[in-house]
Protein backbone atom coordinates (compact mmCIF):
# COMPACT_ATOMS: atom_id res chain seq x y z
CA UNK A 1 0.00 0.00 0.00
CA UNK A 2 1.11 3.56 -0.70
CA UNK A 3 0.15 6.43 1.59
CA UNK A 4 0.13 9.97 0.22
CA UNK A 5 1.06 12.54 2.87
CA UNK A 6 0.38 16.20 2.13
CA UNK A 7 3.15 18.46 3.42
CA UNK A 8 2.68 22.24 3.50
CA UNK A 9 5.33 23.29 6.00
CA UNK A 10 2.93 23.54 8.94
CA UNK A 11 3.26 21.77 12.26
CA UNK A 12 -0.05 20.10 11.39
CA UNK A 13 1.31 18.48 8.25
CA UNK A 14 4.39 17.33 10.16
CA UNK A 15 2.13 15.75 12.79
CA UNK A 16 0.15 14.07 9.98
CA UNK A 17 3.41 12.74 8.50
CA UNK A 18 4.50 11.23 11.82
CA UNK A 19 1.08 9.59 12.15
CA UNK A 20 1.43 8.22 8.59
CA UNK A 21 4.84 6.76 9.49
CA UNK A 22 3.23 4.82 12.36
CA UNK A 23 0.47 3.56 10.05
CA UNK A 24 3.01 2.56 7.42
CA UNK A 25 4.99 0.56 10.01
CA UNK A 26 1.90 -1.44 10.94
CA UNK A 27 0.79 -2.03 7.34
CA UNK A 28 4.24 -2.48 5.77
CA UNK A 29 3.35 0.45 3.52
CA UNK A 30 5.40 3.17 1.91
CA UNK A 31 4.75 6.87 2.22
CA UNK A 32 5.04 9.58 -0.40
CA UNK A 33 5.43 13.11 0.92
CA UNK A 34 3.74 15.51 -1.48
CA UNK A 35 4.02 19.30 -1.55
CA UNK A 36 2.68 21.91 -3.92
CA UNK A 37 4.42 25.25 -4.36
CA UNK A 38 2.17 28.01 -5.66
CA UNK A 39 3.90 30.94 -7.40
CA UNK A 40 0.87 33.10 -6.57
CA UNK A 41 1.79 32.80 -2.90
CA UNK A 42 5.35 34.02 -3.57
CA UNK A 43 4.01 36.92 -5.64
CA UNK A 44 1.57 37.89 -2.87
CA UNK A 45 4.28 37.79 -0.20
CA UNK A 46 6.60 39.92 -2.38
CA UNK A 47 3.81 42.41 -3.08
CA UNK A 48 2.97 42.68 0.63
CA UNK A 49 6.63 43.33 1.42
CA UNK A 50 6.75 45.98 -1.30
CA UNK A 51 3.54 47.64 -0.06
CA UNK A 52 4.71 47.73 3.57
CA UNK A 53 8.30 48.78 2.92
CA UNK A 54 7.72 51.14 0.00
CA UNK A 55 10.65 49.49 -1.80
CA UNK A 56 9.04 48.19 -4.97
CA UNK A 57 11.81 48.62 -7.53
CA UNK A 58 13.06 45.09 -6.88
CA UNK A 59 9.69 43.30 -6.78
CA UNK A 60 10.77 40.53 -9.20
CA UNK A 61 13.93 39.96 -7.17
CA UNK A 62 11.84 39.62 -3.98
CA UNK A 63 9.56 37.11 -5.72
CA UNK A 64 12.56 35.05 -6.81
CA UNK A 65 14.11 35.00 -3.37
CA UNK A 66 10.81 34.15 -1.67
CA UNK A 67 10.21 31.37 -4.23
CA UNK A 68 13.67 29.90 -3.57
CA UNK A 69 13.12 30.11 0.20
CA UNK A 70 9.73 28.39 -0.10
CA UNK A 71 11.27 25.54 -2.12
CA UNK A 72 14.20 25.11 0.29
CA UNK A 73 11.93 25.20 3.33
CA UNK A 74 9.59 22.50 2.02
CA UNK A 75 12.52 20.32 0.89
CA UNK A 76 14.09 20.66 4.36
CA UNK A 77 10.79 19.63 5.97
CA UNK A 78 10.51 16.63 3.67
CA UNK A 79 14.13 15.60 4.33
CA UNK A 80 13.53 15.71 8.08
CA UNK A 81 10.44 13.51 7.75
CA UNK A 82 12.21 11.06 5.41
CA UNK A 83 15.03 10.73 7.96
CA UNK A 84 12.52 9.96 10.68
CA UNK A 85 10.81 7.39 8.45
CA UNK A 86 14.16 5.75 7.69
CA UNK A 87 14.83 5.53 11.43
CA UNK A 88 11.51 3.71 11.77
CA UNK A 89 12.36 1.46 8.78
CA UNK A 90 9.55 2.91 6.67
CA UNK A 91 10.06 3.45 2.95
CA UNK A 92 9.54 7.10 2.09
CA UNK A 93 9.99 9.37 -0.89
CA UNK A 94 9.13 12.97 -1.66
CA UNK A 95 7.63 14.97 -4.51
CA UNK A 96 7.44 18.73 -4.93
CA UNK A 97 5.39 20.17 -7.77
CA UNK A 98 4.41 23.67 -8.82
CA UNK A 99 0.83 24.74 -9.41
CA UNK A 100 -2.55 25.08 -7.76
CA UNK A 101 -2.68 23.01 -4.55
CA UNK A 102 -6.19 21.64 -5.08
CA UNK A 103 -5.57 20.64 -8.70
CA UNK A 104 -2.17 19.08 -8.07
CA UNK A 105 -3.29 17.14 -4.98
CA UNK A 106 -6.31 15.72 -6.81
CA UNK A 107 -4.17 14.75 -9.80
CA UNK A 108 -1.61 12.98 -7.61
CA UNK A 109 -4.06 11.33 -5.20
CA UNK A 110 -6.42 10.03 -7.88
CA UNK A 111 -3.90 8.72 -10.39
CA UNK A 112 -1.06 6.98 -8.60
CA UNK A 113 -2.57 4.02 -6.76
CA UNK A 114 -2.67 5.40 -3.23
CA UNK A 115 -4.60 3.50 -0.59
CA UNK A 116 -4.82 6.47 1.77
CA UNK A 117 -4.28 10.24 1.81
CA UNK A 118 -3.14 11.79 5.10
CA UNK A 119 -3.10 15.50 5.86
CA UNK A 120 -3.12 17.92 8.75
CA UNK A 121 -6.39 19.51 9.78
CA UNK A 122 -4.97 23.02 9.56
CA UNK A 123 -2.58 24.75 7.20
CA UNK A 124 0.28 27.14 7.80
CA UNK A 125 -2.04 29.93 8.94
CA UNK A 126 -3.05 27.85 11.97
CA UNK A 127 -6.59 29.17 11.82
CA UNK A 128 -9.12 27.26 13.86
CA UNK A 129 -11.25 26.21 10.91
CA UNK A 130 -10.35 23.22 8.77
CA UNK A 131 -7.83 23.81 6.04
CA UNK A 132 -9.18 25.36 2.83
CA UNK A 133 -7.54 22.48 0.98
CA UNK A 134 -9.72 19.96 2.81
CA UNK A 135 -12.77 21.86 1.62
CA UNK A 136 -11.38 21.79 -1.91
CA UNK A 137 -10.48 18.10 -2.12
CA UNK A 138 -12.73 16.40 0.45
CA UNK A 139 -15.41 15.19 -1.95
CA UNK A 140 -13.17 14.73 -4.98
CA UNK A 141 -10.28 12.63 -3.73
CA UNK A 142 -10.87 8.91 -4.39
CA UNK A 143 -8.73 7.21 -1.70
CA UNK A 144 -9.84 7.48 1.91
CA UNK A 145 -8.79 10.78 3.50
CA UNK A 146 -7.37 10.82 7.03
CA UNK A 147 -7.28 14.25 8.68
CA UNK A 148 -4.91 14.52 11.64
CA UNK A 149 -5.19 17.17 14.34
Amino acid sequence: MKILVLIDGSKWSQKAAFHAIELAKRKNAEIVLFSVLDIAEAKALAFNFCAQSGICAQLKDYEGRIWADMRKSIQDDQSHIISRAAGERVRASAKVVEGNARDEVLKEANSNGYGLVVMGAFGRSGKTRLSALIEGIGGAVRPPLLIVR
